[in-house]
């Protein structure tokens, strides 16, 4: 289960928003396995994605993370997820992991058809399927669709619904661009799921109403 299955939007601006991840079964692989959760790193890092982290430590776009950090302290046990913005960084990605065969469960959050296409242009067929069935309960309470998009970029919920209004509103105002609004916003999220290209693309939208 992964909570970057509740990611919201429609078909085509999920196109541009992958999220791999590797994990460790405790008292199973978890032992040993600081090695290859670096070598996982190092595998994403050739292929540039736009964050990178893990809950444990945060995302690589806050001032006292960073990569070489990030990469430093990964021990037994510690996950990492990296962000990718377009489908033919994500095949080669996956073709490298699947190339250095490293022992760990790896995820891959994304629109199911993408994926599978991916796992079969490498020669392997996805282990199991997990979709999120939204949202249950009284929903006339939560803020609108286009809010929910952003906030959901962190499975966590670490972007306050309240600092994306506001965010929305300084770059209406000019006060900051879109990309750097979307920065701003990325630090909040500790496991560094969120997609700061995505987010500027719906504050973009969202600034012009």
């Amino acid at each position: 289960m992964t909570n970057t299955l509740h990611r919201r939007g429609s078909a085509s601006t999920l196109k541009n928003d992958y999220v791999i991840f590797c994990t460790m079964a405790k008292g199973i692989n978890s032992e040993g396995s600081g090695p290859k959760i670096q070598e996982f790193i190092r595998i994403c890092l050739k292929y540039n994605p736009v964050n990178m982290g893990d809950s444990d430590m945060g995302n690589i776009l806050q001032e006292d993370v960073g990569v070489q950090k990030f990469l430093a302290d990964r021990g037994d046990g510690q996950g990492a997820a990296a962000v990718f913005t377009d489908l033919d960084t994500l095949q080669k990605v996956i073709e490298e992991l699947i190339r250095a065969d490293l022992g760990i469960s790896i995820n891959v959050s994304g629109l199911l058809n993408e994926v599978q296409g991916c796992c079969r242009k490498a020669g392997v067929e996805r282990h199991s399927v997990e979709h999120s069935l939204g949202i249950w309960g009284a929903i006339d309470r939560l803020p609108e669709r286009e809010i929910l998009e952003v906030n959901s970029l962190c499975g966590h919920g670490m972007v306050s619904f309240n600092l994306i209004r506001k965010m929305v509103e300084y770059v209406k105002l000019r006060r900051l661009t879109p990309q750097k609004a979307a920065n701003i916003m990325a630090k909040c999220c500790e496991c560094g799921a969120f997609n700061p290209v995505r987010a500027e693309q719906l504050l973009e939208k969202m600034a012009k109403g």
